[in-house]
């Protein structure tokens, strides 16, 4: 294995410097890096109470005292609270809106704490990361987490407050790396998708001079067409940023360069250019000002908004420029001259009482950022084979995750394990590891892994894995065990009952494609399985699966 502190590439000195500082902030264990309050907006009441006890306990958990004690403050707190809109969804800017709302409330019942005004006197930080969904792209993983998508497991353990091991989640993870952006927003709730995480070569200690701020990766050259065309921006919602002090910032998608030179002619001379990465932060006051103007559909749990069309971009382009953008999404005129007239009301209003900070701007993470997406199946494979991997990248990603060397926490004296394969919290007595394997939480006796297989939490008598086989949440104690051929993908659904179903994909199926078929293996379609595990009780589920684990595991002498 190479140096664990081996920095990504990047264009400068400077930039190294800041991955370095981000990766000592990320991993720490003394004081890792934490929002005073993390709110986790997710699909039912379930999974709320879930997150709300797991992140509590564990990656949000209160720092120990001098004495040993847990600190009594109120703070760090974790509010998760359930999207109960309309089945179409609240979409995510109305649910950015009504998820702090509904956190507010919770943290006035359960710890008699107003949050909204300790955010308004920049007493807090805060941040929210939407989970909700189906994750159809993700799929089958998701249905075997009933449903419970930032619950996906990753292939490497991380230690619990009573000293065992299991698989980090997804959204574990996102936590610990959006931690480092705390410390700069206090009074600013901060808002983020739950399945990305990256490290930044552009700083992440700043001060705030805009309500509004989205995280970006600005281009380094001038936005000239040829640069536009050799980045392929016509594919991407682009955040542009003025030239000069005011760094006042505007946002178009999905066009060309002449038609984005047009539309952003209320910015100026345009300093710089690049993709938007949706999350942002919002000052106390805006949010206030953006409940209060859509407090109608907030009460009513009516309509469906997201934060780029209906937003920031009518707060931020001309009206015809608006109008031509949405049409293009097949929003008529009408609509869309409405809608932008109700946010330039709004948005002069606002600005004359609080022009102490602009209204837009941009928050740049590097265009050089190493950048781990976890939401897409090929995804899931790609970035989690990146732990069996040489390379800088690759070095980043194992120390985010703690990885010191490539077998952890294991005891596979009878295991022939190739030297590039990654092992984390294993128990085997004979078998092999493949070539860039990724294994985490597999017990059995005998173990059969292919080359770039991915094995999560499976406990079986024997288990064999094909070449870049997936095989997720499964126990057995069948002599037969588990095998998969080259290329599956195999999950276990489980439900309260601790009765399991087996779910079968293939590493080249697109889960949103197939997401209504029968694929071979199954007796329902993806989305069957997905209606079945609506209001799942994910944490009874959990408890169920634990036992079932200790128990197959038990039985064949581990």
């Amino acid at each position: 294995m190479t140096d664990t502190k081996r920095p990504h590439p990047s264009s400068s000195q400077a930039a190294q410097a800041i991955i370095e500082s981000a990766m000592s902030a990320m991993t720490s264990t003394t004081k890792p890096p934490l929002y005073d309050v993390t709110i986790v907006c997710t699909t039912d009441d379930y999974q709320a109470a879930y997150w709300m006890d797991r992140l509590s306990n564990g990656v949000c958990k209160k720092p120990t005292t001098a004495t040993g004690n847990n600190d009594e403050g109120v703070y760090p707190m974790v509010l998760a609270v359930s999207e109960d809109w309309s089945p179409s969804g609240a979409g995510n800017g109305l649910g950015t809106l009504y998820a702090f709302q509904k956190a507010c409330r919770v943290a006035q019942e359960k710890f008699g704490v107003d949050i909204g005004s300790d955010l308004k006197g920049g007493k807090i930080s805060a941040a929210l990361f939407h989970t909700a969904g189906k994750g159809t792209r993700l799929a089958p993983l998701p249905a075997s987490e009933n449903n419970n998508k930032p619950g996906v497991k990753l292939p490497v353990c991380h230690q619990l407050a009573d000293g065992s091991y299991e698989p980090i989640t997804v959204l574990e993870a996102v936590v610990r790396q959006t931690g480092i952006y705390a410390a700069s927003r206090s009074g600013r709730l901060s808002v983020y998708w739950g399945d990305q995480i990256f490290v930044p070569t552009a700083p992440f200690e700043y001060t705030p001079s805009h309500h509004v701020d989205i995280m970006c990766t600005l281009e380094e050259e001038p936005p000239t067409e040829k640069v536009w065309q050799e980045r392929g921006l016509e594919k991407y919602g682009v955040i542009a940023v003025a030239k000069g002090e005011s760094g006042d910032a505007a946002q178009v998608e999905k066009v060309d360069h002449p038609t984005a030179v047009r539309m952003l002619k209320n910015l100026g001379d345009i300093g710089r250019v690049g993709p938007s990465l949706g999350s942002f932060s919002v000052s106390a006051k805006i949010l206030e000002a953006l409940c209060e103007e859509f407090k109608e559909e907030l009460a009513a749990k009516d309509g469906k908004l997201d934060t780029d069309p209906h937003f920031w971009m009518p707060l931020t382009l001309p009206q015809d420029e608006y109008i031509s953008l949405m049409s293009q999404k097949g929003v008529e005129e009408d609509e869309s001259r409405s809608h932008h007239m109700r946010m330039s009301k709004m948005k002069e209003s606002f600005m004359a009482a609080n022009s102490e900070l602009g209204l837009f701007g941009a928050v740049d993470v590097g265009n050089n950022a190493c950048w781990w997406d976890y939401g897409q199946l090929k995804l899931y494979i790609t970035n989690n084979l990146k732990l069996s991997e040489d390379g800088a990248d690759a070095d980043l990603l194992r120390r985010f995750f703690g990885v010191t060397s490539r077998v952890m926490n294991s005891e596979l004296s009878g295991v022939n394990v190739d030297a590039s394969a990654s092992v984390s919290s294993c128990k085997a007595k004979s078998g092999s590891v493949g070539a860039h394997s990724s294994i985490a939480a597999v017990e059995a006796e005998e173990i059969q892994i292919g080359e770039d297989a991915i094995v999560v939490n499976c406990a079986a008598k024997k288990i064999v894995a094909g070449k870049g086989a997936v095989l997720y949440n499964l126990i057995s104690e069948s002599e037969d065990g588990i095998v998969a051929e080259d290329g599956d993908v195999i999950v276990a659904v489980t439900d309260t009952d601790g009765k399991s179903m087996l779910l079968k994909s293939k590493i080249d199926i697109c889960g949103g494609q197939a997401w209504k078929k029968v694929l071979d293996g199954n007796t329902v379609s993806f989305e069957e399985v997905h209606k079945q595990n609506r209001d799942a009780d994910v944490s009874t589920i959990e408890k169920k699966r634990k036992e079932l684990y200790k128990k197959a595991s038990s039985s064949f002498g581990l």
